[in-house]
């Protein structure tokens, strides 16, 4: 685009230098004619540089933009890197501790084992004969002990540096007869009482870690009881772990790893006095001590490991290990290529889609201030049209604004009733839930009142006799129906809003007694005979043990009131479970209910009895379906009424 508005304007200004040729004839007025006239020549030349001029400023700053974009876009990246590889050490700093104990903890349980030897009166014996006799038991001893420990082998070796008696004694790769005396331990352990030293095996040619103990008899050294322990299970268990896991010596040589073809690499290059002494101390004769294909990076804690031509980023974390073997230094690497590209990627994608939804909400933006502008522009230039229409206009306009006044005050007015109406609603919505909340409480006390009366009348009774002590059991259980009472309130005046009640497993047969307890007066003075579940078992739900038996009241107070004057009045209370589900029935052998109550039976205030409130079922169902139940009539009884209380059993 740019190369066609520049030769656009090359060609305008040819044809103006050829209008301007001295002595030419015809060809219209001269470039300075035509620039005191205002010639349309000259304003398109204007008109080209302003365009290129434009151009060129656009690309300007789609240039700038592009590089914001792809810095901020870089720099996201980054930062979500740094914040995945602190996360990822995070978690290599929580791991390593466990890294750490497995080792440790190997080593702390077999460094015992030669400290235990060293005073055993077997070993003392045997090192007392020095190699006279075959120490056949006490092969068989350290065998047993390195099986039970877990160890590679056991031996032990007189202060000549022979080992006279091993775990393996008998095998091809056995230990007895080997001259040990070039040992570290052994000459350590020796000097000191215990040393420790990781090395090859001479005879099985497998690393491992050497624990020496020193025996002696009266303070004379007798020999040196060694335990080697092959550090294979715990670097199976780091293997297992994911994690790329080593330790070092204090030379930085590698010993025990996750990764086999490390070990006896070192962290750097050595110099030739550490690798001489490093071949010395670990027993190598060709080990060339390689350095580790690790290059760390410039203080971002991130190592990066350069193998088969391919390259892996690692967070690595190290702890020293003095507990273990002094100089032991623990290096726990975690992969981070996968967190650290998805963490960068995604950073990138979130920033790059929210720049560009920004860019394009700033494009709109523009747009919508250029089309503002150039609307505000075209009411400008219509500004002066509707000046001359605006007296014509302003009786009809004011007119209209009386109106529309009318309109919005009536509007108004409207409104206001609207919102009133709909707070008187409300209030007689909360007026009638009180008015039920307020019966309820008056139907649901009466139990425990009249319980009250009957417990005071017969404390009465007692104390008039002279009998304290069950007019002391009738005055404590006024006072557990007055807490009752207290319950039952709190429990209906939270009704309304339907509160979530405190559960807990409750045995339901505790909830059976408790009702029968409460109505025990009435149903002694109406007569009737109490049907109690059989059986001992007492299944387990969750529910309040008040709610539960105020179900139960109403049930109970409900089936007295049907069988009153009714010959050989019986209630049955029964107790079964299906499943996970446990049935509370309370049957009557009374008149029963007609089609009409029991299809109205769980409405409110709607009763059969003359003085009710047509309160207590609709309660007692509410109250089911609180505890996660059900409450239900009973179908095709042949006699009286069957009420089923349904709720979910607990183990």
């Amino acid at each position: 685009m740019r190369i066609s508005a520049q030769a656009l304007f090359a060609r305008a200004e040819f044809r103006i230098r050829l209008g301007a040729k001295p002595g030419s004839k015809g060809r219209g007025p001269t470039p300075q004619q035509r620039i005191d006239s205002g010639s349309p020549g000259f304003a398109g030349r204007d008109l080209l540089r302003e365009a290129v001029a434009r151009l060129r400023g656009r690309w300007l700053f789609a240039a700038i933009a592009l590089a914001l974009l792809a810095g901020a876009v870089a720099t996201t990246g980054r930062i979500a890197e740094g914040q995945a590889a602190d996360d990822l050490r995070d978690g290599a700093l929580a791991a390593l501790p466990l890294a750490a104990g497995t080792l440790t903890g190997e080593i702390e349980k077999q460094r015992l084992v030669p400290l235990v030897l060293a005073r055993d009166d077997a070993v003392r014996d045997a090192l007392r004969r020095a190699g006279k006799v075959e120490e056949t038991a006490l092969d068989a001893k350290l065998k047993a002990i390195a099986g039970d420990a877990s160890a590679s082998a056991i031996y032990v070796i007189d202060t000549a540096g022979m080992a006279i008696s091993a775990s393996n004694a008998g095998q091809p790769d056995s230990f007895v007869g080997i001259d040990y005396n070039f040992r570290h331990y052994f000459t350590d352990a020796v000097a000191k009482g215990a040393a420790s030293q990781y090395g090859l095996g001479t005879i099985s040619g497998k690393p491992g870690l050497y624990l020496a103990g020193r025996v002696d008899d009266g303070g004379k050294p007798l020999g040196v009881a060694v335990l080697k322990v092959e550090l294979g299970g715990v670097e199976a268990n780091w293997r297992a772990s994911g994690f790329l896991v080593f330790v070092t010596d204090e030379r930085g040589v590698v010993l025990a790893t996750s990764q086999p073809d490390w070990r006896f690499h070192a962290l750097a290059p050595l110099s030739a006095a550490d690798a001489a002494a490093a071949h010395d101390q670990l027993q190598l004769v060709d080990a060339a001590f390689e350095p580790l294909p690790i290059r760390r990076g410039a203080g971002d804690g991130l190592a990066t490991i350069e193998e088969a031509g391919k390259s892996r980023r690692f967070v690595e974390v190290v702890q020293d290990l003095p507990g273990a073997v002094p100089g032991w230094r623990l290096w726990l690497l975690t992969p981070a290529d996968a967190a650290l590209t998805a963490a960068a990627n995604t950073a990138r994608l979130t920033t790059l889609l929210g720049l560009l939804l920004m860019g394009l909400l700033a494009y709109v933006f523009t747009r919508r201030r250029r089309t503002r502008r150039l609307r505000q522009e075209a009411l400008a230039r219509m500004n002066a049209e509707l000046e001359s229409r605006v007296s014509s206009r302003t009786a009809e306009l004011t007119r209209s604004n009386t109106a529309l006044a009318g309109e919005i005050a009536e509007r108004e007015n409207a409104e206001a009733k609207v919102r009133r109406l709909r707070d008187d609603l409300a209030q007689a919505n909360r007026l009638s839930i009180l008015g039920q909340i307020a019966a309820g409480v008056a139907h649901e006390i009466n139990q425990p009142v009249a319980a009250i009366r009957t417990y005071a009348e017969n404390a009465r009774r007692f104390l008039e006799a002279g009998k304290t002590e069950p007019a002391s059991g009738n005055l404590t259980s006024i006072v557990s129906m007055t807490e009752r009472i207290g319950a039952i309130t709190s429990t209906l005046r939270t009704f309304a809003r339907r509160p979530g009640v405190a559960a807990s497993p409750l045995p339901v047969r505790e909830a059976i007694e408790g009702a029968l307890s409460l109505l025990s007066g009435r149903i002694r003075d109406s007569g009737v005979t109490i049907v109690k579940p059989g059986g001992t078992a007492s299944p387990l739900v969750m529910a309040s043990r008040i709610r539960l038996e105020q179900i139960l009241v109403n049930l109970l107070q409900n089936a007295l009131d049907a069988m009153k004057d009714r010959p050989d009045p019986r209630i049955e209370i029964d107790l079964a479970e299906r499943g996970n589900r446990v049935l509370i029935s309370v049957r009557d052998n009374g008149p029963g209910l007609d089609q009409d109550a029991a299809a109205n039976l769980f409405m409110p205030f709607q009763t059969t009895k003359e003085k009710g409130l047509g309160l207590g079922l609709v309660i007692s169902q509410e109250i089911a379906q609180e505890l996660g139940g059900t409450l239900r009539l009973d179908p095709g009884t042949a006699s009286g009424a069957s009420f089923t209380i349904d709720l979910r059993r607990i183990e």
